[in-house]
């Protein structure tokens, strides 16, 4: 199954809220302490062994934080958020992207 992504620059405040709804505490308490409003959110979906891996390649690559973003799929597809500013979130991204492992 090959992985999907987006990159969203700029997140909207709404959008924002989706996502901070689709977070663990760990995750929405983190995100509600961000300083700076995050420039960029890249979103990747895929199995969960492939989102564990590519939340790892990302954070290596690039100053981004990953949260697992929870919901509801038949399909047991899972979906990682990349937050950060844009050049990192599209470096992490790419990371994955080249990674062959993924």
């Amino acid at each position: 199954m090959a992985l999907n992504s987006r990159i969203i620059s700029h997140p909207s405040s709404g959008v924002l809220e989706i996502l901070k709804q689709r977070m663990g505490a760990a995750g929405k308490k983190e995100f509600a302490q961000a300083e700076i409003p995050f420039g960029a959110v890249g979103l990747i979906q895929g199995k969960l062994i492939d989102m564990i891996a590519a939340a790892d390649v990302a954070e290596k690559a690039a100053d981004v934080r990953v949260f697992d973003l929870k919901g509801l799929c038949p399909q047991h597809i899972t979906m990682v958020g990349i937050f950060g500013d844009i050049a990192d979130v599209k470096a992490g991204i790419a990371a994955i992207e080249a990674d062959e492992n993924l």
